[in-house]
């Protein structure tokens, strides 16, 4: 068996540790939250069906595999909740780019060093893929607090002035159109909750 047959076969067993990390959002049906591999998974399908929303140059598979790795890093660092209020940012990114470092290190070199500047990237959301990602990550949750009621919205106190200033801005920056499809619906949730 190949060294780096080892090493990547570890890695995924390691990854499957992603669908033990819940999440605050809950499923669409409401019945449960939603753990981070099946986030992950969801990503990639909503950037695979929502392409035509890419703006032009995005490479789509590139953001497909964006999708995959984006929370490998909640293995180690966890979720951190968007609307949960007094989050050490600082200290979740340091937590994260340490379980990066341990999590891609797992891999071949080349392959760990390939992956880890994908993360990077996504992390960092300059390029036209990367934006394209983190706004898609930002769609995902408010698409399924619509079908569930707000379920996830509702242990935050969440509002709708905080969830467009939380969602607006990274979706404007990377699928303005998705901003322009949700925004109204969130607007409306929040307008029929408060009569």
């Amino acid at each position: 068996m190949s060294s780096d047959l080892d090493q990547q076969a570890a890695f995924l067993t390691e990854a499957c540790k992603l669908r033990s990390v819940e999440r605050a959002s809950k499923l669409a049906d409401g019945t449960r939250y939603e753990n981070s591999g099946e986030h992950s998974w969801h990503l990639a399908l909503a950037a695979l069906v929502l392409e035509r929303e890419a703006p032009e140059g995005v490479q789509i598979d590139r953001v497909i595999r964006m999708a995959l790795i984006h929370d490998l890093v909640e293995i180690d660092a966890g979720d951190a909740p968007i609307f949960e209020a007094g989050l050490d940012q600082e200290a979740i990114e340091a937590a994260e780019r340490k379980a990066a470092d341990r999590i891609f290190g797992m891999l071949p070199d080349d392959q760990g060093a390939e992956l880890r500047a994908l993360w990077d990237e996504f992390e960092a959301a300059e390029t036209p893929d990367a934006r394209f990602a983190k706004a898609l990550d930002r769609f995902q949750p408010p698409l399924l607090n619509l079908a569930n009621g707000g379920a996830s919205w509702t242990p935050y106190g969440v509002d709708y002035a905080r969830v467009e200033a939380r969602l607006r801005p990274t979706m404007e920056r990377g699928a303005p159109s998705l901003w322009a499809w949700i925004g109204p619906k969130v607007r409306a949730f929040f307008e029929r909750e408060e009569s």
